[in-house]
């Protein structure tokens, strides 16, 4: 009697993590976090005539958004969670990605004299985690959104 032999991948097997895109998105979500942590840093550091009330709040409000991303990542993303997902999507890929541009856009269409630019060590370390910051969020809404994502996130 011959029998029939099926290969299981990784993903065929009860209780084995996501998929590829998944975990991809999900490195990327973390580092976006981590982004827009290293950039209240700098903007702490750099916020000479803000009060000290002011800088307060600015961190207490930021800790608490970041600290809740975090567990939503942590906790609920990436096992699967449909609605944290969509979370991530909306509040991080629209409005958080609104965020991140609304001053560089407003700044180019005010007048956009790159040769005005002061371009401190500061000013530079801003730019470029303010790049990736952009960059790991696009990249985790395109991940996460892919066929094999939502298949998986279907099925959780």
């Amino acid at each position: 009697m011959a029998t029939t032999q099926r290969t299981l991948s990784i993903h065929d097997t009860v209780g084995s993590g996501p998929p590829d895109p998944v975990r991809a998105a999900t490195a990327a979500w973390f580092l976006a976090v981590g982004a827009g942590v290293a950039e209240s840093v700098l903007g702490v550091i750099s916020a000479d005539s803000m009060p000290w009330q002011a800088l307060v709040a600015q961190i207490a409000l930021r800790t608490v958004v970041y600290g809740g991303l975090f567990v939503v990542i942590d906790r609920y993303f990436r096992h699967g969670r449909n609605w944290s997902r969509h979370l991530l999507g909306v509040g991080l890929g629209i409005v958080g990605m609104a965020t991140l541009l609304v001053g560089p856009i407003g700044w180019f269409l005010d007048d956009g004299d790159f040769g005005a630019l002061d371009l401190t060590p500061a000013f530079v370390a801003f730019a470029v985690i303010r790049g990736v910051h952009v960059m790991v969020v696009i990249t985790g809404v395109v991940l996460m959104y892919q066929p094999e994502a939502n298949r998986w996130f279907r099925t959780r």
